[in-house]
């Protein structure tokens, strides 16, 4: 019977000296999901990555890809691909040689073959009739473009992408990223992306996995990640969060009444926490600041003064920092139209507060 999993990653560990780069890591990957290995520099993704593409040998632990276990084998030796940020072409060869490089000595695949397979490997990426020109004759895009045709012309079962649109300029990036995930749907095989990217995480995967000290915090849908963290530190690193210390006064069948703090009094659904928690325990209550409106009633909601301290301009939205009473860290506040001077009127929804576990 086939497996339902392209990768299944099972008590993964690496050190380098004193320090646990991957510590006891364990995931499922299904087949042909879009996933991503998300976290800032230094937690343990890439090093991640590299022990599944076999790069780097674990220090216990074992890899299994499509049901076989891979741990002893080599890189060669693995059904897999790895385009990495910095493209790694030959300087002195033609794209269409650059592209066919690794069936070019596989053994059973003739010149004509490989031509033919290259050929159709720049079409799939949109490069059709480039084949003749040099890396040092295309744009960053285009040598991006060429390292995926590379890895795809060997028909791996998974793609594994080492945070393959770092080098590219913000508009180029997101062109990509839109491309690429058509790419992965049409084809139909596993891709597993690395990235320090909140934004390209969320974009692009079926599901994401944020990495922190070497080990794996909330594995979930973008959606999930960004409304329903499981911890502050999955909270703090997807996208502008609030948060505001709160303790749990009465639960009463579905409602949990909290004080918190210079927000007040607040009731909330019990279904906002997703831990076990009791009367006088000390939480978070985090919300997000598109979920906080200026100049707003509350609708019903929660309210609270405060005061304008600063602004940005974004285009379609500008992003605030809002003063309260007793309180030293503004407010972020996400909100379109003009913007307000002075005094102004915070409204919120006490159903859209996420409640988090308070760790000292």
């Amino acid at each position: 019977m086939e497996t339902p999993y392209s990768i299944r990653v099972v008590d993964a560990a690496k050190r380098f000296g004193d320090v646990a780069a991957v510590d006891h890591v364990s995931l499922d990957i299904r087949r042909g999901e879009f996933f991503s290995l998300l976290g800032p520099s230094g937690c343990g993704k890439t090093t991640l990555l590299r022990m599944i593409a076999g790069l780097e040998q674990g220090d216990g632990g074992n890899i299994v890809i499509d049901g076989a276990d891979v741990t002893e084998l080599p890189a060669h030796r693995r059904p897999v691909n790895l385009v990495f940020q910095h493209y790694a072409l030959f300087p002195h060869l033609t794209v269409e040689k650059n592209v066919a490089f690794g069936l070019r000595y596989r053994n059973g695949v003739e010149k004509g073959q490989w031509r033919d397979k290259g050929a159709a490997a720049l079409d799939l990426v949109r490069l059709s009739g480039l084949g003749h020109r040099r890396p040092d004759e295309l744009s960053g895009g285009q040598k991006q473009r060429v390292a995926l045709a590379r890895a795809l012309v060997l028909d791996p079962r998974v793609l594994l992408l080492d945070e393959p649109l770092g080098a590219l300029d913000k508009r180029l990036r997101e062109a990509m990223q839109v491309e690429l995930r058509a790419l992965q749907k049409s084809l139909g095989i596993t891709f597993l992306l690395v990235t320090h990217d909140q934004e390209e995480a969320l974009s692009m995967a079926d599901r994401v996995a944020v990495m922190s000290g070497g080990r794996i915090l909330q594995i979930a849908a973008p959606r999930a990640l960004y409304e329903r963290p499981n911890c502050r530190e999955v909270a703090d690193f997807i996208g502008e969060i609030n948060f505001f210390h709160a303790t749990v006064k009465s639960l009463e069948g579905e409602t949990v009444t909290a004080n918190a703090g210079v927000l007040g009094i607040v009731s909330l659904p019990r279904a906002n926490f997703g831990f076990p928690f009791a009367a006088g325990d000390h939480v978070l209550l985090a919300l997000r600041p598109e979920r906080i409106a200026l100049g707003d009633s509350g609708r019903g909601g929660g309210t609270v003064a405060g005061e304008i301290a600063a602004a940005s301009f974004l285009g379609d939205r500008s992003h605030y920092q809002v003063r309260i009473a007793g309180r030293d860290a503004p407010v972020f506040v996400a909100a379109s139209g003009p913007a307000p001077q002075g005094p102004v009127l915070l409204g919120w929804q006490p159903a859209d507060m996420i409640a988090l576990p308070f760790v000292s």
